[in-house]
């Protein structure tokens, strides 16, 4: 069996599931495009940890770590199981690698988590564990995070990285099918381009040659998780554009495979 591919999702707003669209449809057949996974390691952008940290409860709570939205989105529930083994392995992996990382036995799914795989997996039968990402280290420290842990891939362990192409919450429309602001699509489109040129080492330094980069993206954590999902993908890593589109104007749900 060929290794499992690894994902970026961009989970796009907490409302989501609430919404119709063109990434809701995606996500909804993207189980369809994948061998099934034994479990999945989502590497949230909602998430930070000084180490690393991973779930490792065995009935992860739902948490809805956001506010000011409809109250029927607190109302969802993700109910699939952890996996403590799982939880385990990724810190003997990262831990052989010299990064340091420990478990935590109280963490709940955040809405980078189940807000995509309530639409790709709605059965919530799969176990799922979440790795945090670090806000303060570089693209480069993230893609060896990645390279840590190639090795689930021959597991039947999905890799998923979950954040947004773009990021400026401050910019937000209020209309989920708002116009795209050309300094969002011009970002996008350099992604799109650079990721697709498997340019990884101007990926890296995307703060300093991507047009509108910090507008894009004021803080880094949103797109940290491409470079885990990067990484795990192997050192010739093949990508390919799986979804592009927009929701409330500035947010791209731009999603990408890389084996």
């Amino acid at each position: 069996m060929s290794p499992f591919p690894t994902l970026f999702l961009s989970h796009g707003a907490p409302d989501l599931p609430l919404r119709e669209g063109a990434v809701t449809h995606f996500l909804r057949s993207l189980s369809q495009r994948l061998p099934q996974p034994a479990a999945i390691l989502v590497i949230s952008a909602h998430w930070h940890g000084e180490p690393l940290r991973v779930s490792a409860a065995l009935n992860p709570e739902t948490h809805h770590d956001f506010s000011g939205f409809p109250a029927a989105l607190y109302q969802l529930k993700y109910p699939a199981p952890g996996s403590p083994e799982l939880a385990n392995r990724v810190v003997q992996l990262l831990t052989q690698a010299g990064i340091a990382c420990r478990p935590d036995s109280r963490r709940g799914f955040d809405h980078g988590t189940w807000t995509p795989l309530m639409l790709a997996y709605p059965k919530a039968q799969i176990p799922i564990v979440q790795l945090s990402v670090q806000y303060q280290q570089s693209p480069q420290r993230h893609w060896q995070i990645g390279q840590a842990l190639e090795p689930l891939r021959d597991e039947r362990i999905l890799i998923m990285g979950s954040g947004s192409a773009t990021h400026n919450l401050a910019a937000m429309k209020s209309d989920y099918q708002a116009l795209v602001p050309a300094w969002v699509w011009e970002f996008d489109d350099w992604l799109t381009k650079t990721i697709a040129h498997q340019n990884w080492g101007a990926l890296m330094q995307y703060r300093q040659l991507a047009p509108y980069a910090l507008e894009n993206h004021p803080t880094p954590e949103h797109l940290l998780p491409l470079f885990v999902a990067l990484g795990a993908a192997g050192q010739v890593a093949q990508a390919k554009q799986l979804h592009r589109s927009y929701v409330y104007g500035v947010l791209s749900t731009a999603a990408y495979a890389f084996h």
